[in-house]
């Protein structure tokens, strides 16, 4: 009965020692998980976020200038043209670096209507239509600044995310120490009953 009883206190450890290694393994792997997904977050929010910021503030830049030299009343109308089809060469380059980000379907939606107001401003500038270029010039900065509050906002998305993965991380970090306590614990418990049982101390000798 004691042989039984000793297999079964051995069975129960080793039970316990294969579910915590069991826990910390799969916290392991969660956790390298977790950190890739933090990764990615991070490089999104440099590439799809701060990357598309400096094209919005390009974009804008060039149509303020369109604005400036279509209001202008002391230019040709030749010069204006000329300022202003080379501008919007400077855009189109941009559209093509533009295009090649990861957009939302939101993003998407208001990029097509900036493409839109300038081509608007492509066919008024071949009729030297002044004062629609300054007003499609406006459309079009007033949705860069929608698009620039989009990215923003996602932005915002992308480092809560990453911020919640790292705290989980976190978490999951301090649960495999805990567990790595216990399983020390566990085994200082189980060799220091087997020395009790193993090394006999001896008794005094009787005085009788």
């Amino acid at each position: 009965m004691k042989d039984l009883k000793k297999y079964s206190n051995k069975t129960k450890a080793a039970f316990v020692l294969l579910i915590v290694m069991l826990l910390i393994l799969l916290g392991n792997f969660n956790t390298l998980l977790n950190s890739k997904n933090v990764n990615d977050n991070i490089n999104a929010i440099y590439k799809d976020r701060l990357v598309v910021a400096h094209y919005i503030f390009q974009y804008s830049k060039q149509l303020h200038f369109i604005k400036a030299e279509a209001e202008k009343l002391d230019l040709s109308d030749n010069i204006k043209k000329n300022e202003i089809i080379h501008t919007l060469d400077i855009i189109h380059n941009i559209d093509d670096l533009y295009a090649k980000t990861v957009l939302t379907n939101k993003e998407k939606q208001y990029f097509d209507a900036f493409l839109s107001s300038c081509k608007e401003i492509n066919k008024q500038v071949e009729n030297k239509d002044w004062n629609k270029i300054a007003t499609s010039s406006g459309q079009a900065l007033k949705t860069l600044e929608s698009l620039s509050e989009i990215q923003i906002e996602e932005g915002k998305a992308k480092l809560a995310l990453a911020n919640s993965m790292y705290n989980k991380n976190n978490s999951i970090g301090q649960l495999q120490i805990a567990l790595l306590i216990i399983l020390g614990g566990i085994t200082f418990y189980l060799l220091i009953k087997k020395i009790k049982k193993t090394v006999k101390i001896p008794e005094p000798p009787s005085m009788n």
